[in-house]
């Protein structure tokens, strides 16, 4: 379904699927083309007013929606097209935008093109992000920052076979954040930082592109700069978020400036020899330099009322290059076949020098730590047969071998030497896939695949090893009516030597669209997706060394409907729904009920309490309504309307309930 204008109310919500949001109808007016010298005009700008009402913990909420009142630009759009093709200056000048006005996101974008000389594309985005923290550890933990991108690219020539390419991109993020740090020990107490996040990355780009008939080059050449100038500090005296120890911090103090260059090439090269054949070749490298610095002091007192003077300098420069490349080459014996094979290889490298130094000015001891070289080296060869034997029936299938090695030294200073320690390590996959695909019925398709992977010595405890994966999808279209079925399994058992794991996940889906009239439509769906895990984890309590079983379960069940209803030729309407809930395996129902029991049991408290944190589970329901009256053939007013509800059964504080919406109106001319 298209929609015009801006989205209203969108979120990014990282726990749940993503929520379609209510925004202005479809109905909006046309854009009324005009002649204004040599080129036709159109244009339209949407101003509205946003509103909200927030129940419950408003962090949470700003986390996932962070729509606030006030009047925004919506939306506005202009359109300038030369009548011939052959303006003077231009031949086409699009520029959109959505959001402006103090919105949390905004956007905009700008096509300006000249058919025989060059192109320019411009896009634009901000986003005020707000992290409320993690919940149950000490002290406030919390971000709000923005983010700005801007991408300028420009084509010289870009009708020639010959053309010339130019482009920059900038990236920052700057902001508040608070976090905490346990000093001056393991066994010591936490306390609160301040920290001014201050992060810019550029590029700048050239390069040039030749195609011809049956080829195409590409070589691009390229500069990136990346600055982090975050200072962390603690200046006033504290007594730590435990209250009853001797424990204080003074003062705490943290620079860690970080910068870098990173030049890369990059190339791709297209060919296609003849009407059996074609060749795809990729090449990138970066020769990136990095230079850190970490200067931290704290003045503390211990346990003992002890005063504590503490230093660490941690510091390093070095280069990182990176090297990748693919080779592909598809053959094409009979109309039928389709045989490709790619051969990829990619390194990347850490080679410097990296010191970590800890002072101790009471003791006058002296830590000392050296990093020299990380590599990771993997070559990859993938092989895959596509038959469409009949109009039915289609049988593909393939096979994949990759081998990874990873390599690091590092240096150990002591007294009266040092020692070079190296490690080697290599873990080498094999998989093979398959499927048919049948079409016993004009408008049902049926496919089914598999795929079974072998490694010998993967490199995590939780990376694949002894997998499979199997899966299906069904299809069903008419001209009207469209329903899909899709189901797929997802299993793996590693053993390591720290722990052992193994998971599955079992993610089914069916949903439907029917438009029986222009005038009305209907969207609606089901799916659920099972994760379970299981693995051994070592953590501490109070500084031991404690071994445990970490069981993971989430059955996350979706739904959505969402329907159109043209009620009248000046009236759009749309209603919807979306329900998200993940009911863990039932471990929380104890967990719900222990914490609403005064006083907690005892049991809650202990060590075997950790079980009940083992499962996420929430629910989230947004309901969501429209209209557009169409006043006049060039204005329309629109309303909108979304309700949120969150809630946490493990953590009733985190729960929250919104009201949010939008007025509008919309002026094409």
């Amino acid at each position: 379904m298209k929609m015009k204008g801006v989205i209203a109310l969108a979120f990014p919500l990282a726990t749940l699927w993503s929520q379609p949001t209510v925004a202005p109808s479809p109905s909006d007016p046309a854009a009324a083309e005009r002649t204004t010298g040599a080129y036709t005009m159109s244009q339209s700008f949407e101003l509205g007013y946003r509103f909200n009402a927030v129940d419950g913990n408003a962090d949470r909420y700003r986390s996932d929606v962070n729509f606030g009142n006030g009047i925004r630009l919506l939306g506005s759009s202009l359109s300038l097209h030369s009548l011939e093709g052959h303006g003077k200056l231009f031949d086409e000048l699009t520029l959109s935008t959505q959001g402006l006005g103090n919105d949390p996101y905004q956007s905009a974008s700008l096509r300006l093109q000249h058919n025989k000389f060059y192109r320019y594309n411009l896009s634009w985005r901000l986003n005020d992000y707000v992290n409320p923290g993690l919940i149950g550890v000490y002290g406030a933990h919390a971000m709000n920052t923005r983010r700005q991108w801007q991408d300028h690219d420009v084509v010289l020539l870009p009708t020639l076979p010959i053309q010339f390419l130019v482009g920059v991109s900038l990236n920052t993020q700057t902001g508040p954040a608070l976090s905490s740090i346990q000093l001056p020990s393991a066994t010591g107490d936490e306390f609160g930082l301040f920290s001014n996040i201050a992060r810019r990355q550029s590029e700048y780009r050239t390069g040039v592109q030749v195609g011809l008939r049956r080829f195409r080059l590409l070589i691009l050449h390229g500069w990136q700069r990346y600055e982090e100038t975050t200072a962390t500090a603690n200046s006033s005296f504290s007594p730590g978020y435990n209250t009853t120890d001797r424990i204080t911090l003074a003062s705490f103090n943290r620079q860690e400036p970080y910068s870098g260059n990173s030049p890369f090439w990059r190339g791709n090269l297209s060919f296609e020899p003849s009407r059996f054949a074609s060749v795809n070749a990729r090449f990138d490298y970066s020769a990136g330099r990095r230079d850190f610095r970490v200067d931290e002091s704290a003045f503390a007192t211990d346990r003992f009322g002890n005063n504590l003077n503490r230093q660490t300098l941690v510091s390093g420069t070095g280069t990182r290059p990176v090297t990748s490349a693919a080779l592909t080459i598809s053959l094409f014996p009979t109309d039928k076949i389709t045989i490709t094979n790619q051969t990829a290889f990619h390194q990347i490298q850490m080679n410097g020098n990296s010191t970590f130094a800890e002072l101790n000015n009471g003791t006058q001891g002296l830590n000392l730590v050296n990093f020299q070289y990380l590599g990771i080296r993997t070559a990859l060869n993938t092989t895959d047969v596509n038959v469409h034997a009949t109009k039915w029936l289609g049988v593909f299938g393939g096979f994949q071998y990759s081998d990874r090695r990873i390599r690091s030294t590092a240096a150990d200073y002591f007294p009266g030497g040092s020692d070079l320690a190296s490690a080697e390590q290599s873990n080498r996959l094999k998989a093979a896939s398959g499927g048919v695909r049948l079409k016993p019925l004009a408008p049902l398709t049926l496919v089914l695949d598999g795929e079974l992977g072998r490694a010998d010595h993967p490199f995590l405890p939780v990376s694949d090893r002894n997998y499979h994966a199997f899966g299906g999808r069904a299809q069903y279209k008419t001209g009207k009516l469209t329903l899909v079925a899709a189901q797929r399994l997802n299993y793996n058992t590693n053993s390591a030597s720290l722990t052992s794991f193994s998971s599955r996940a079992r993610n089914a889906s069916i949903s439907g669209s029917w438009t029986p009239t222009a005038r009305f439509s209907l969207d609606a769906g089901y799916a659920k997706i099972h994760l379970d895990t299981l693995g051994g984890i070592n953590y501490f309590v109070a500084g031991d060394l404690t071994s445990g079983v970490s069981r993971y379960i989430s059955n996350i069940h979706s739904t959505h409907a969402m329907a159109r209803v043209a009620a009248h030729s000046r009236i759009d309407l749309f209603v919807g729904v979306t329900r998200v809930q993940d009911t863990g395996d039932g471990r929380a129902n104890l967990l719900h009920a222990a914490i609403s029991a005064t006083p907690i049991p005892a049991a809650l408290l202990a060590q075997s309490a950790f079980t009940y944190w083992q499962v996420f589970p929430l629910s989230f329901t947004s309901p969501q309504a429209r209209v557009s009256i169409r006043l006049r053939p060039k204005l329309a007013w629109n309303f909108g309307y979304q309700y949120y509800k969150y809630a946490e059964m493990a953590l009733a504080s985190q729960n929250y309930r919104a009201h949010t919406g939008y007025t509008s109106i919309l002026w094409s001319f």
